[in-house]
This record gives C-alpha cells, structure tokens and sequence, in this order.
C-alpha cells in the first residue's frame, strides 16, 4: 500500500475505502479496523467500519433505581438479562431513585411539592425561581390566548386616546362638591 512520490517513497499513503483509493499524504489510521484512511473517510461511519463499536461504551439506566450499569464488557447478553441480573444482586433499591428536577438549563432543584410551581401559560412545571414566564423562556401555548387583566387594563388606557387626569385642558359639567388640592 505505498505511496508517495519519487524523490519520498514512504510518504503518505492510499486511502483503503473501496470507492477512493486517494493518495493522501497525511493519513489516518482507524482505531477499530487498523485500516488507513484519507480525511474524507477517516471516520467509522463513513468508511462503514465494521468494528465501529469496538471502543464505545454503553450503559443502561435501570428504571426502578435509576443506577447507570455499564453494558461494554457484557458482549452477546441481552439488555433485559443484565437489568433482571442487577435487580437480583441487591444493589438496586428504588429508594436511591433520582427525583425530578427542574427542567430549566443549568438549574439542578430538585422538585417537591412544596417548591413546584406550573406556569399559567406554557403549563410546565418549573421551581419556584423560575416560576415567572421571562425565568424559564416561556412558550405560550395559542389555546390561551385570552387577554389577561393587565392586557385588558392596557386596552383600557389606549382607548382613553389621550385623556389623562391631569389634562388642565378638561372642562367640568359639575361642580365638585368638595374643596380639591392640586400639587403643582
């Protein structure tokens, strides 16, 4: 599998995919297959390397207790065999099972009853810090769409167009019965 070029015959090498053969001079040895490769195939999901999962790690969740169980050296078991295999050992106790947490990015409080709050308008549970719509990047849902009471007292002040208690400029039918102050 040489390469290279006259004056450097042991420089670089042929790509060993089947459709490329290129000619690369900086080349990538495959940690699963040992083959070589161009920078175009050089990983295991392009060159559809069969030995892709030689060196990935899997682990199961166990859902009783929430204890992650390291699956890699556990070749030719089945996944429901290795989690009856962990409940049978007694390390799985579902007193040691993870509660929930706030689903906001980066916030790890646990929730209770006591500290949850759901919000009025995307309807998601979330801690009492982040109880307010701007605290969690609330997303309204459309079916709520009705106006709020701050939205009604809004509409309120823009139909009064510009008429404000303090216009000097306001002519009285009555006359107020009581003496008034005015701060000026």
């Amino acid at each position: 599998m040489g390469g290279g070029t006259e004056a450097f015959p042991d420089l670089g090498s042929h790509c060993q995919h089947f459709d490329c053969r290129q000619l690369d001079f900086l080349p990538f040895t495959c940690d699963a297959c040992q083959k070589v490769f161009c920078v175009e195939h050089r990983s295991c999901k392009s060159h559809e390397c069969p030995k892709s999962d030689i060196n990935s790690r899997k682990v199961l969740v166990c859902e009783i207790c929430s204890m992650s169980i390291e699956t890699t050296g556990c070749q030719g078991e089945d996944d429901k065999a290795i989690l009856q295999k962990h409940e049978k050992s007694g390390d799985c106790d579902p007193k040691k099972k993870k509660k929930p947490t706030c689903p906001v990015k980066r916030c790890k409080e646990i929730m209770t009853f006591s500290n949850t709050s759901t919000c009025k308008s995307c309807r998601i549970q979330v801690c009492l810090k982040h109880r307010f719509p701007a605290d969690h990047a609330c997303k309204r849902n459309s079916s709520l769409s009705q106006p709020s009471v701050n939205n009604k007292f809004l509409i309120a002040l823009a139909a009064r167009s510009g008429n404000d208690c303090g216009n000097k400029n306001r002519t009285s039918t009555s006359r107020p019965t009581t003496p008034s102050v005015k701060a000026c």
